[in-house]
């Protein structure tokens, strides 16, 4: 848990430092803002689902940070696609993006399936 704290952490400081460095053009301003908002969000998220009081708060949060990595992604194509950074700068960012997806997916349908199994029977 706490090896995936420190690595939503750095997924924000690297976007953080891939917006600061974007050029000046107003394309870049609205891409850029938009990814820093969802770049930051997911170890926020992260940590709120951690101190999660309940399996479905916990799955909720997980949900935000599946939604907002993923829009990273999406935000980053974009930048990429419109010429704004060239994809080989950016293209461990998109991988990391698409890994931590790809793990909040698995923490969800992990937490379902031992909610599920737990669930009194009636």
């Amino acid at each position: 848990m706490n090896d995936l704290k420190q690595r939503t952490k750095d997924f924000a400081l690297r976007i953080i430092k891939l917006v600061e460095s974007l050029p000046n053009t107003r394309t870049s301003d609205v891409l850029g803002k938009q990814l820093l908002r969802s770049g930051t969000s997911v170890g926020a998220n992260y940590r709120a689902a951690c101190r999660g009081r309940s399996p479905a708060e916990f799955q909720a949060k997980m949900g935000i940070v599946e939604e907002e990595a993923d829009e990273c992604g999406y935000w980053i194509e974009l930048l990429t696609e419109s010429n704004q950074v060239k994809a080989s700068q950016v293209s461990q960012l998109l991988k990391e993006a698409g890994e931590i997806t790809a793990i909040a997916v698995t923490s969800i349908k992990t937490s379902r399936a031992n909610t599920v199994t737990k669930s009194p029977k009636k």
